[in-house]
């Protein structure tokens, strides 16, 4: 059976990986000319993920690309020093196997691990697909895929050409990520430092193997702002509307954010279907139920999605009228919980007020001063969605010896 991903950042390449290897003839296409390698922003992969990472044979790779960031340092707006962590608590506390890994590395990874199997083309896009599965793109010539799979990011063109527009399905749940490459003109290393304000965190940190720094700015509005998600000239001006009146080392940031080719903006939304399939079509990762970006383990989710799909492809002989719901149903709680987790984190996650800023300064030292056992334990106490990643069982896939054809 011939399958058509789009997508080729990490659903995309999961997914590929998987159905190669359960017999599939798999093509990704890409809108980017090439294999994005920009810098991207610091993601978690929490235990399922990183289970699925090592039966793809790529966790040695993964975790020598970590972050290793280990400490958060936090000032105020007046440059008093307002908190410091040390990450693993809070990151053990949650899931048994974690690592953090730079969004970029862990495409460019995954890729590596796919590129002789699957057929990928970078520079170019899907125009229309139709209920036959006859699908045409803006450069290449028109060709017929048995399934589409749309693995192309919260802004997904797949989701837009079969479910319709995006403001059908997506919920703002209160705030704004900015992330871009900076130098590290600080020189850090397993340390992110910043500083924080009511309703608003700006900041910077950097891997270990990395030779630049990234810029990172969460804010929270009362409304949702007026852009367009490529308008990178608007969202500029936004995040210097935002942050231009904070001391510390931010104006530095934004000077260095007006320079970079690296840059990331969008809005904290979670994205809620009913289905994620349609037809021929179905949607993976980000695409179909992006939780929130920073909030709610999207890239993890997306990871085991993709791997899912796959598996109930090939456990159903490639029909997907029982494959796609098989899909849905073995992963609609983990997409439910997320989503749950999303709502609760954005509102967390930065402080909304002065009092919340100080209550989190108070916590932090709380935290840093109880053993990481009883951490761990507390959070086990606080109900399951604060371990929801490591809540989740994967199933264990058998390819069938062939898959059916084209009805």
């Amino acid at each position: 059976m011939r399958v058509l991903i789009s997508g080729a950042s990490i659903a995309g390449p999961v997914l590929a990986y998987w159905l190669t290897r359960y017999g599939f003839d798999v093509t990704v296409v890409e809108r980017a000319p090439a294999l994005r390698k920009t810098g991207g922003h610091a993601v978690d992969l929490f235990r399922p993920a990183m289970d699925i990472a090592e039966r793809m044979g790529v966790l040695h790779d993964v975790l020598a690309k970590k972050t290793g960031t280990e400490w958060l340092t936090v000032y105020d707006e007046a440059g008093a020093p307002l908190a410091e962590l040390e990450l693993r608590r809070i990151f053990g506390a949650v899931s048994d196997r974690h690592v953090e890994i730079m969004r970029d590395d862990l495409s460019e990874i995954l890729y590596d691990a796919t590129r002789h199997d699957a057929a990928y083309v970078f520079g170019d896009s899907i125009t229309s697909i139709a209920d036959d599965g006859e699908v045409t793109f803006e450069r290449g010539a028109p060709a017929r895929f048995d399934l589409v799979i749309g693995a192309d990011g919260l802004h997904s063109n797949v989701r837009r050409l079969v479910f319709g527009p995006e403001s059908r399905y997506t919920t703002w749940i209160g705030g704004y990520l900015a992330v871009a490459s900076v130098p590290n003109h600080l020189g850090l290393d397993g340390r992110m430092v910043g500083v924080a304000g009511a309703g608003r965190m700006g900041g910077m940190y950097a891997a270990a193997h990395m030779a630049d720094a990234r810029a990172m700015f969460l804010f929270r509005t009362e409304h949702p702002l007026d852009y367009h998600h490529r308008d990178v000239a608007r969202q500029k001006e936004l995040l210097r509307a935002h942050f231009g009146d904070l001391d510390w080392e931010i104006p530095r940031l934004l000077d260095e954010v007006e320079r970079t080719p690296a840059f990331y903006f969008d809005s904290i939304t979670q994205l809620r279907l009913d289905t994620w399939s349609r037809g021929r079509v179905s949607l993976a990762g980000d695409a179909g139920y992006c939780p929130g970006p920073a909030v709610g383990g999207s890239t993890s989710l997306a990871v085991v999605g993709a791997y899912v799909l796959a598996g109930e492809l090939a456990a159903h002989g490639g029909d997907h009228t029982r494959a796609f719901p098989a899909y849905e149903a073995e992963l609609g709680e983990y997409v439910r919980r997320s989503r749950a987790f999303a709502v609760n984190a954005a509102r967390k996650i930065v402080p909304g007020s002065r009092f919340d800023l100080w209550a989190m300064a108070r916590l932090v030292r709380l935290i840093n001063h109880v053993p990481v056992g009883l951490t761990r334990a507390a959070v086990k106490l606080a109900g399951r969605n604060m371990r929801l990643h490591d809540a989740i069982r994967l199933k264990d896939y058998a390819a069938p010896r062939e898959t059916t054809s084209r009805p």
